[in-house]
């Protein structure tokens, strides 16, 4: 299976994903072309070489009319617009602050410095959106949806690119306590943030991973300040939109790590948060952000193959004779084990004291399960006591898919590990399909070859 994988242990940044993308591509300057000629007006993305710690990666930097947004370390009040810029701006407001960023890309109620000149003569003391519905400088998420609708770019990539600002936008009205509708991104910084978000959607579509997955994301440490006082990291957008992902604070680093756009785009498109799988790698990509810390502040990204191991497991086996109950009760109690997360329940006859005939009851079950199979089989079976075994299971791992036929879908089992590959069509949906079809399990096993 082609896999795609996000070491994020500095964090993760709409830049830097990007950046780690577009080394595994295999015509960056190319991608860089289209990419600068999908309709973003005024934007221009750019690329070059970035040394960390002595590693040596790419750097993306987005240039809006032909100036790069700088950095100035400032948080200034925002009045609740969202700044999903992924480059800093900074407006007339004069109530800044020191604060260190983990790069260029970040945003949530702070605003970056740029070159233009925007007066808002608003009291900096709300704590609420303003009306700027007439005001061209901001924009909402549908004005966002517009904009996307109009690139030139696959569906695909729109649908991925609007599902990561639907994440911002949710994470920013709950964390404000507006409706998303009255969520709005600054113009400038919009476009920034448009052309990292853009880029990822497109890079991964044209990568296409089979699956794609993330280490748990480091969000960095401390505080951060703007203007409503002094906000603990990760903000709150961010630890919105990782609610329900692992994460972990770094306390060698007093610094945000994560920014919103990066934990979006991560919570989007990666389908598990865990250690790096095994797997045959045929590309890596490092993203660089902008600071210089003790460890290397990049984003690692790895592509290829992922080996599945051959797998084992311990697992329980309980087992009892019985000799005084129907085969319709014990065909009940299998039936119960089985519902209640059994791995497999079976029986089998043997002879027992006295002659008498009767049936060896067994009960696999996963440790975790095995106290609560014991009181199931207590409770329907006429057993006195029972015996319990752990065993180690080997297993191939199951994948499933479906196949098209002139009966329809038909779900396929494919069994594979240790060497070996089976694949199997679900007994059900034959069966179904004999039944309504007047066919026998073997006609309709032949139709299917």
């Amino acid at each position: 299976m082609k896999t795609l994988y996000f070491e994020c242990s500095m964090g993760a940044a709409g830049d830097m994903l990007m950046a780690a993308l577009l080394e595994m591509h295999k015509d960056p300057k190319d991608f860089l072309h289209r990419l600068n000629h999908i309709g973003i007006d005024g934007v221009t993305v750019i690329s070059e070489p970035s040394v960390k710690c002595g590693i040596t990666g790419t750097h993306v930097r987005v240039l809006i009319n032909g100036q790069e947004e700088k950095s100035h370390d400032v948080h200034r009040h925002v009045h609740n617009h969202e700044h999903d810029d992924g480059h800093s701006h900074t407006h007339s407001h004069s109530h800044s602050h020191n604060h260190d960023h983990h790069d260029a890309h970040h945003h949530h109620d702070h605003v970056r410095s740029h070159s233009h000149d925007h007066d808002h003569d608003h009291d900096h003391t709300h704590d609420h959106p303003h009306d700027h519905d007439n005001n061209h400088d901001h924009n909402s998420y549908d004005d966002i949806k517009h904009l996307l609708s109009h690139l030139k770019i696959t569906d695909s990539v729109k649908q991925n690119a609007l599902a990561v600002y639907k994440l911002i936008a949710a994470a920013e009205s709950l964390a404000h306590g507006v409706p998303i509708t009255k969520v709005h991104f600054h113009e400038v910084g919009q476009l920034d943030a448009l052309a990292d978000i853009v880029g990822v959607c497109m890079l991964i579509d044209e990568l296409s991973p089979d699956r794609i997955v993330s280490s748990p994301i480091n969000v960095g440490s401390g505080h951060v300040k703007c203007s409503h006082g002094i906000l603990p990291v990760p903000a709150p957008a961010t630890a919105t939109i990782l609610k329900d992902t692992p994460f972990y604070g770094d306390h060698l680093i007093k610094n945000e790590l994560c920014t919103p756009t990066g934990a979006a785009i991560l919570k989007h498109f990666a389908a598990e948060f865990t250690t790096m799988p095994c797997m045959v790698v045929s590309d890596i990509g490092y993203g660089m952000g902008t600071k210089n810390f003790v460890k290397a502040n990049c984003v690692r990204a790895f592509l290829g193959n992922s080996v599945m191991p051959e797998s084992n497991e311990d697992v329980v086996e309980l087992s009892c004779n019985l000799d005084d109950m129907t085969a319709e009760a014990i065909a009940y109690a299998q039936q119960v084990l089985f519902d209640a997360g059994a791995l497999d329940v079976y029986t089998s006859p043997i002879g027992m004291k006295k002659g008498r005939t009767g049936t060896s009851f067994t009960c696999m079950c996963k440790p975790d399960d095995k106290d609560k199979m014991i009181s199931l089989i207590f409770k329907h079976t006429t057993t006195l006591g029972m015996r319990e075994t752990i065993s180690k299971r080997h297993f191939l791992h199951r994948d499933f898919s479906e196949i098209k036929t002139k009966f329809g879908n038909v779900r396929v089992k494919e069994s594979h590990g240790f060497g070996v590959k089976r694949v199997k069509p679900e007994y059900d949906d034959i069966t179904k399909i004999a039944t309504e079809n007047e066919l026998s399990i073997q006609e309709v096993l032949d139709e299917l070859v």
